[in-house]
């Protein structure tokens, strides 16, 4: 009757309130978050220019010690493993660590979402005669060659901070595939369906209202290989 419409029109208004509460928190959370990743990012970029700056003041010391003489294959080592320190330091501020072995050096990349820490994938790289890969952990399907073609030899930060973001939005979009088949299963019909990228996602739901049950069918792809959300979503009924 009227008071049984009542009351389901009182518990969904509640359940409405809950759920914009909930979107107002984490909406806060992630711009705490963003703020804080904007922070680590600018104190990267000045550690960067002052190990930059170290690296060059080094250098000058050496050649004026040297005179006019080219630098010694030792001086030059050792001037490549503290460019190495100091690149391990910078690194360790976004989620990347590293150490020196016999052979090079073996990185280790963190990946997380928003707060929640995931997985770690590792890169043992050479150094000699030339820097290149030993052996990983990086997940096949993610295009680890196509990135070390372009910046490995030339720019070796660079190289790690876009293999850093594919593995951190990799991670991010399976952890959020993983979350709505945990805590929505009972408004899933069946199983969510994914690649192994977790950049296509393709699932059903059902949505009542007044008795009837409304069958809904949803497809998010994600064109950035780079991002976590979604660029595009596609949902018919």
């Amino acid at each position: 009757g009227v008071f049984a419409h009542l009351e389901m029109l009182e518990a969904q208004a509640h359940e409405a309130a809950l759920k914009e509460e909930e979107m107002e928190q984490q909406e806060e959370k992630l711009v705490n978050l963003k703020a804080r990743v904007e922070e680590l990012r600018l104190r990267r970029d000045e550690l960067r220019a002052k190990v930059d700056l170290q690296e060059k003041r080094q250098l000058g010391k050496e050649e004026v010690a040297s005179g006019s003489a080219q630098p010694s294959a030792q001086a030059m080592l050792e001037w490549k493993l503290r460019s190495v320190k100091a690149m391990l330091q910078i690194f360790y501020l976004t989620g990347i660590s590293g150490k020196l072995t016999k052979r090079g050096v073996c990185f280790c990349i963190s990946t997380a979402y928003e707060s929640t820490y995931l997985d770690s994938y590792h890169l043992d790289l050479l150094t000699k005669p030339e820097v290149r890969i030993y052996r990983h952990s990086v997940p096949i399907f993610i295009p680890l060659e196509q990135i070390a073609q372009k910046y490995l030899q030339t720019d070796i930060r660079r190289f790690l901070s876009v293999l850093s973001d594919h593995l951190n939005a990799y991670a991010g979009r399976r952890y959020q595939a993983d979350q709505l088949q945990e805590h929505f299963s009972d408004q899933i019909e069946g199983t969510l369906q994914r690649n192994s990228l977790c950049n296509l996602l393709v699932f059903n739901y059902n949505v009542s209202r007044k008795s009837q049950t409304f069958p809904f069918n949803a497809r998010l792809l994600y064109g950035d290989p780079c991002c976590s959300l979604p660029t595009e979503a596609i949902v018919s009924c």
